[in-house]
C-alpha cells in the first residue's frame, strides 16, 4: 500500500484518546508517538536539503475518530513537491473492504507515514516510503511498510548505495528479510501493461505480526533509514546540469508513476473507496506528467539505458562494493 491508505481524513471528530497496550500488542499510543515525530525529523531534514521552500501543514479529521497531519512542500530549489503524510485514525470498514482483507472484525485502528518525493531535477531519483501499523478490536494486528526507488537517470553506485542500507537494516533483525522483502518489492511496483518495474526496487512488507516489541523496532529501523539511504544521493545528483530534454523524459517518467498509483496501488484504491481524503489521497501525484503519444527513446540514449534497470535485478550480489557512476 501507499500514502493513500494511511490518508482517510474527513471533517469532523477530536483526536484519538491513546489506549493501553492490549492483549499482548503493542499500545498504540507509543506506535503513534513514533510515527508523528517520524513526521518531524523528515519534514525537517528535507527542508534543511530544499534551503528555499518550507512544508505547509493540513491538520484532517476522520468522521470515524482521529485524524492526521498532511505536509507538502511545493516550488522549493531541490524538491518540487514532496509530500509527508502521517494519520491516526480509527472506525468501521465498509463490508466490501473487510471481506477483500479476510478481516471478521470490521472495527480498526490505522496509524502511519507514508511520503513521496518528486525531485526538481531528472537526475534525483523520485523516492516512496510508508511505515503503517493496523490493528482490529478482536485483538488481531500487524505492521507494515517499505520503501522504493524510482530514477529517471539511474546511477548505479545510488541504487547499490540505497538497497545496502536496506540490507544493513533489515539484518539487524532477520537476517532472511532484505531477500524476502526485495523479493515482494520487485513483485509489487511492477506497471504490468507496459511490462517494466516502477524503478528499482527496494522493501515491500505486510502483516508482520509475530512479535510485537520486534516487529515494532524493525518498523523504527526502516523509518530511521530513509534519511541515511536517501539523502546522500540527493547531494550527488542535485548538482548536476540538466536540459530540456532531460526534463522531458522526467515527465514522461513521472506519468509512468502515475500510472502505477492510479492503476494498481492497493492503497490508492483502499483510500478512495473508504471515503478517504481525496487531498491526502493523491499526494503521491507529482505537479507535472506528460503522456506523447506513440513515444519511445531512441537506441543507444541513456533514455533507453533506463530500461535496463526496469527489471529485478540482485543489485548487491552483482556489484556489492560498486562506486560505478552511471547508467
Amino acid at each position: 500500500m501507499s500514502a493513500a491508505a494511511l490518508a482517510m481524513g474527513a471533517a469532523g471528530t477530536a483526536p484519538l484518546e491513546p489506549r493501553p497496550d492490549e492483549g499482548g500488542r503493542i499500545a498504540s499510543s507509543r506506535v503513534q508517538t513514533y510515527f508523528e515525530e517520524l513526521q518531524d525529523r523528515i519534514c525537517a531534514a528535507l527542508t534543511r536539503i530544499d534551503g528555499i521552500a518550507a512544508f505547509q501543514e493540513d491538520r484532517w479529521s476522520y468522521a470515524g475518530g482521529g485524524g492526521g497531519k498532511t505536509r507538502i512542500l511545493q516550488s522549493g530549489g531541490v524538491f518540487e513537491k514532496a509530500g509527508v503524510n502521517f494519520s491516526a485514525v480509527e472506525g468501521r470498514l465498509p463490508a466490501e473492504i473487510a471481506r477483500r482483507m479476510r478481516v471478521d472484525d470490521s472495527s480498526f485502528f490505522a496509524s502511519g507515514v507514508s511520503l513521496v518525493v518528486h525531485p526538481l531535477s531528472p537526475m534525483v531519483p523520485i523516492v516512496h516510503m510508508n511505515v503503517r501499523y493496523f490493528e482490529q478490536r478482536s485483538g488481531r494486528w500487524w505492521f507494515g511498510g517499505g520503501m522504493d526507488l524510482t530514477p529517471c537517470y539511474p546511477f548505479l553506485e545510488d541504487v547499490v548505495q540505497f538497497h545496502r542500507a536496506l540490507r544493513t537494516a533489515c539484518e539487524k533483525h532477520e537476517t532472511s528479510y532484505y531477500a524476502r522483502f526485495k523479493k515482494w518489492c520487485d513483485e509489487y511496483f511492477v506497471i504490468r501493461h507496459r511490462n517494466e518495474t516502477r524503478g528499482v526496487g527496494g522493501i515491500f512488507f505486510d502483516h508482520l505480526c509475530g512479535n510485537p516489541e520486534g516487529d515494532f523496532a524493525f518498523v523504527r529501523e526502516i523509518g530511521d533509514a530513509f534519511l541515511p539511504a536517501y539523502t546522500p544521493i540527493v547531494a550527488r545528483r542535485a548538482p548536476l546540469p540538466f536540459g530540456e530534454r532531460e526534463r522531458t523524459f522526467q515527465l514522461i517518467r513521472r506519468a509512468r508513476y502515475v500510472e502505477f498509483n492510479l492503476i494498481y496501488d492497493r492503497g490508492t484504491a483502499f483510500g478512495l473507496e473508504t471515503q478517504g481524503r481525496t487531498e491526502s489521497i493523491l499526494m503521491s501525484m507529482p505537479p507535472l506528467a506528460q503522456w506523447p503519444y506513440g513515444w519511445v527513446p531512441e537506441p543507444g540514449t541513456r533514455e533507453a539505458d533506463l530500461m535496463s534497470f526496469l527489471v529485478p535485478r540482485d543489485w548487491l550480489g552483482a556489484a556489492p562494493d560498486s562506486t560505478e557512476e552511471g547508467a
